[in-house]
């Protein structure tokens, strides 16, 4: 496995405000999945998407971003499928409102990895939305493992054995909950740290989560983790 990490240059058409920015990139990238009959298979199944993306950067002091400006969006994938599509298509794509322009790509080397710390917010979903006050920390850091070795499991197609710590300390780096907008609702998620434990599991499991996000609704741009090295 290894995790990709793809800088695309992207140029706006019209004002781009930021709670908006999730939605119109995810459909930018649609479109360019879409172009692939089995990305596009991949696309209606429910099934993880190993991909996730930032926020253009860089972010406007009024936190809209402007018609006419070039921005860079950090889309990572750990599919060698997504990987070619973006890399051939995706470049071509536009929106209303976004026109893709260029896109590089590189290999995040395998390195013992201290922390993982969220980019964008941590999104684990409840019957009753917002998981405070519907899980205890203990269900929600429990929800936050299992969703990683899940995704691991089917990228893998094996069943790894769960009994490994992930990491040794959580931190919420907010205050209050972060809100996203997306199709008309607002989604409430954290920005956390993760110190990783050093056992060969953990940070096996610590290298997908840079390609694949953390949590819940990682092809919609939230659980964007970065991380440092020892």
């Amino acid at each position: 496995m290894k995790v990709y990490e793809l800088t695309l240059k992207i140029f706006l058409l019209k004002n781009l405000p930021l709670d908006e920015a999730y939605e119109e990139l995810s459909e930018l990238i649609d479109k360019s999945l879409c172009k692939d009959k089995d990305l596009l298979a991949l696309h209606n199944e429910n099934k993880y998407k190993y991909y996730t993306f930032s926020l253009p950067y860089k972010l406007e002091e009024d936190k809209i971003y402007k018609a006419g400006n070039i921005y860079s969006v950090r889309i990572r994938t750990i599919d060698e499928n997504i990987l070619k599509n973006f890399k051939t298509k995706l470049v071509n794509m536009y929106t209303s409102v976004i026109k893709a322009l260029t896109i590089d790509a590189k290999v995040i080397p395998k390195k013992h990895i201290s922390t993982i710390y969220s980019i964008t917010p941590l999104v684990i979903k409840t019957d009753n939305g917002y998981w405070k006050g519907n899980l205890s920390l203990d269900q929600y850091e429990k929800r936050i493992k299992e969703n990683l070795i899940k995704k691991y499991n089917q990228f893998f197609n094996e069943k790894i054995d769960e009994d490994f710590p992930l990491y040794n300390f959580i931190n919420f780096d907010n205050q209050k909950p972060v809100g996203v907008k997306y199709k008309g609702i607002t989604l409430l998620g954290d920005k956390i740290t993760l110190n990783v434990s050093d056992d060969e599991v953990s940070q096996k499991i610590a290298y997908l989560a840079l390609g694949a996000g953390v949590g819940e609704m990682c092809p919609r741009g939230m659980g964007f983790v970065n991380y440092k090295w020892i």
